[in-house]
């Protein structure tokens, strides 16, 4: 009896070598769901380019029917008389969205300011090529924390220069109307686009229509490189003056990403060049980034790797 009690326990499994197994199959499910973590990362990275990329065209081709770039923010006194908007609702034609931008043109004949007494409708429909998938917060609309607006949000915004309030030095700033002629750097060296999610309050980057910064489009569907921070300023205020420079925020709740450029993809943000390249520019370029979001600067500047 105690010879067949004893061969029954030598072909079981002790306590210790369980803890063995269990722990060598939670380091393997680790290093799969990492890896599966990666893979899903970079699919929604180059998923991301590829919007950037269609933005990019629609870009163009709006250049090729106007034979120049759209305002990359209306004023209230642009003669176009659609206050408010900007580069995304001028290329809704060449993104197969013919219809809602017919509809945008109505609402602005009927009322002019598309934010209330009724908004206009497009101001909460959102558009799947604006959104980048790393970002979740920005597939459907989101109430801004300030006014209470029901909007759709943007990721992606067009580049003025070194800012967007006193040197617009880029191809899409306020009441702009830049052709590639005018882009004597080369369009191979100058910005055009470049990611930068929504504010952490939702009340920045929209993109039917935003009044940004001071009326100015700032941070709302343009950026410049040197960013300032515009808001009232108070202590214990999170954010200072500013001039942002090319950096990573500290997520979706940092309430300073919205004056720089930045994206939720590690170590850098994908951009589109005027040319019609997406590439993704890391955070080391901080230093040339104000050459290269500008048209004319007579700078020459290596691409950044």
């Amino acid at each position: 009896m105690s010879g067949r009690s004893e061969g029954a326990r030598g072909a079981g499994m002790t306590l210790l070598e369980l803890l063995v197994v269990i722990a060598i199959i939670s380091i393997l499910m680790g290093l799969l769901l990492s890896a599966v973590q990666r893979v899903r990362e970079a699919a929604a990275r180059l998923n991301c380019q590829n919007r950037l990329r269609q933005l990019s065209l629609a870009l163009h081709n709006y250049h090729d029917t106007h034979h120049s770039l759209p305002p990359g923010h209306r004023s209230a006194t642009h003669p176009d008389r659609m206050p408010f908007s900007g580069w995304p609702l001028s290329i809704l034609p060449y993104l197969e969205q013919q219809a809602l931008y017919t509809r945008a043109q109505r609402e602005y004949q009927l009322q002019p300011l598309p934010f209330r007494p009724i908004p206009h409708e497009g101001l909460a429909t959102p558009l799947v090529v604006f959104a980048c998938p790393s970002d979740s917060r920005v597939p459907g609309p989101q109430i801004s924390l300030r006014t209470h607006t029901n909007a759709a949000l943007l990721s992606y915004l067009g580049v003025s220069g070194y800012d967007s309030i006193t040197q617009r030095t880029g191809v899409l700033y306020q009441d702009s109307r830049v052709r590639f002629g005018d882009i004597t750097d080369g369009t191979s060296n100058t910005l055009m686009l470049g990611e930068r999610p929504p504010s952490h309050d939702f009340q920045y980057g929209w993109w039917y229509a935003g009044t940004g910064q001071r009326l100015t489009g700032s941070a709302d569907m343009i950026l410049g490189v040197r960013e300032p921070n515009l808001q009232v300023i108070m202590t214990g205020s999170p954010c200072g003056p500013g001039q942002y420079p090319y950096r990573a925020a500290r997520g979706f709740d940092d309430p300073c990403g919205m004056f720089h450029f930045w994206s939720p993809h590690t170590g850098g943000a994908n951009f589109a060049f005027a040319d019609g390249r997406v590439l993704f520019v890391s955070y080391g370029a901080n230093e040339v980034m104000p050459a290269l979001a500008s048209r004319a600067g007579g700078e020459a500047v290596p691409l950044p790797e």
